[in-house]
């Protein structure tokens, strides 16, 4: 017996921004729901079908797993950060492990490129991970980060 995987689940206002802001760093949209269901691939995940817009969705990345739930399901962040020193914000806070520098750098460069919320720049840290603090729209906080061993 063990935990096999974990998938968390973010309160978001809007499933299809929270889509759209994933999908900058490449992540995919595995599944969509509304109360009538799945919605299709065919039919405009955000947009829903003719039973509504999705209420529900999951983006993936490789095999990590993340839940959006449009209102429900936790809270959102509400605090915005003073950087440094972003510890004082709320939502949930994970960390995004990558397999090299290079990738935490370029990630990076991909929040700045596209006016995303960075609250910490690229940083080694003394506790041996290379990361930067990336803040989602709804106010969850993603360590973005790679041990410095890493290449």
């Amino acid at each position: 017996m063990g935990v096999q995987s974990i998938t968390p689940i973010l309160n978001v206002s809007d499933i299809g921004q929270s889509f759209e802001w994933f999908e900058k760093f490449g992540w995919k949209r595995s599944f969509s729901w509304n109360e009538a269901g799945l919605i299709g691939d065919g039919e405009a995940a955000a947009g829903g079908n003719e039973h509504g817009p999705a209420g529900f969705g999951g983006v993936c990345q490789g095999k990590a797993t993340i839940f959006l739930c449009c209102g429900a399901q936790g809270s959102r962040g509400t605090i915005m950060p003073a950087h440094p020193g972003d510890d004082g914000t709320d939502g949930v806070w994970m960390t995004w492990w990558l397999s090299s520098k290079a990738d935490v750098d370029q990630f990076h460069q991909i929040a700045i490129d596209n006016n995303f919320i960075v609250t910490m720049p690229p940083t080694d840290e003394p506790w041996g991970a290379r990361e930067f603090h990336l803040r989602h729209p709804d106010g969850h906080m993603f360590r973005v980060s790679c041990g410095l061993d890493d290449k």
